[in-house]
């Protein structure tokens, strides 16, 4: 199975198991950015993702979802952030530069703006660690918002704490999406990687520290206390995200920034 992951600390969790205890025979790791993943899912070059929520409407037709995990917060996440020289209101017009690490945030942050502030910045495709030295806001993602640059930003807004308070629901930043052919084919690989999913989130559970540890030493760029940071996040899909996810493609739809797609679920 070719297996995606997504190479930042908030992933972390999910691929501790099989990194760190017990490794899957047959199972080949693809450590990449967000972006890069959504591609190869879309190109068919991986078998198994998570991959950015709104990469799903790119995907939907040839893969379906797992149906118990997802990256999702409920409040300030820390790590998907728009830092910004002037305040959010005065951002119309002005220049906004867009990570390309991932589709999700761009999309959530778009709608934030138009929706709820009414405010079109011009925006500026940027790479994956946009800074104010030639803009005047950028959105950064992942570990890349978890630098002493972006706490030391004029303004700082955390995109997982915006969309609740206008939206009254969590984000669901990244979803697990499987093609179809590859899971029909294979289903018992499938529930091998979703036990061991399920196994690493028992261990950030059970085994805390020692996880803590390893992640550490896998990220030693992030300036962030970890186990404040992974406290913040939600990795189990229940009902309410699930809903959540629809919302945010619903209305990403409405708004002309995604495609309509209904989400569709693996049976394992």
């Amino acid at each position: 199975m070719r297996l995606g992951r997504i190479d930042y600390l908030n992933c972390y969790p999910f691929y501790y198991h099989m990194l760190e205890k017990a490794p899957l025979p047959g199972v080949e790791l693809f450590p990449r950015l967000p972006s890069e993943l959504n591609r190869m899912m879309a190109a068919g070059e991986l078998d198994l993702s998570p991959v950015s929520a709104g990469a799903w409407p790119d995907i939907a037709g040839r893969a379906a979802l797992l149906p118990d995990f997802c990256i999702s917060s409920e409040g300030a996440v820390g790590s998907v952030v728009l830092i910004s020289r002037r305040p959010v209101e005065e951002l119309g017009g002005k220049r906004l530069a867009l990570s390309s690490a991932s589709r999700t945030s761009v999309v959530l942050l778009k709608m934030l703006l138009r929706k709820f502030y009414s405010v079109e910045p011009v925006y500026e495709p940027s790479g994956p660690q946009p800074s104010l030295a030639d803009c005047d806001a950028a959105l950064l993602i992942g570990d890349h918002a978890l630098t002493d640059e972006a706490a030391a930003a004029p303004f700082r807004y955390d995109l997982g704490e915006l969309w609740p308070g206008k939206t009254g629901r969590p984000v669901v930043f990244a979803v697990f999406a499987a093609g179809k052919a590859a899971a029909a084919a294979d289903p018992g690989a499938f529930r091998s990687v979703a036990g061991s999913y399920a196994a690493s989130l028992d261990c950030l559970v059970s085994e805390r520290p020692a996880l803590l540890a390893a992640a550490s030493r896998r990220y030693p760029a992030a300036r962030v206390d970890m186990d404040r940071y992974l406290a913040g996040l939600r990795y189990v899909f229940t009902p309410a995200r699930k809903e959540a996810f629809k919302f945010y493609l619903d209305t990403a739809a409405e708004l002309g920034l995604l495609g309509r797609a209904e989400p569709e679920y693996l049976g394992l």
